[in-house]
């Protein structure tokens, strides 16, 4: 199943990863609130600092729509 990933970061960005995995959020979800949280996207190893919390949407975002 692909969905996007909805990271909230400790600077207070949010950070959308569209047509990812559930097991990679999966992995991003078990690692919220440490402060380096990896993930491997597209063969490369990503570091997006402390995020906290983090949320799931199955499919893609309309953004269009707003949401």
């Amino acid at each position: 199943m692909r969905g996007t990933a909805i990271l909230y970061k400790e600077d207070n960005t949010v950070t959308f990863i569209e047509d990812v995995e559930l097991s990679v959020y999966k992995e991003i979800k078990r690692q919220c609130g440490c402060e380096h949280c990896n993930c491997k996207l597209e063969n490369k190893v990503i570091d997006f600092g402390t995020v906290a919390p983090a949320f799931w949407h199955e499919d893609e975002v309309d953004w269009d729509y707003g949401y």
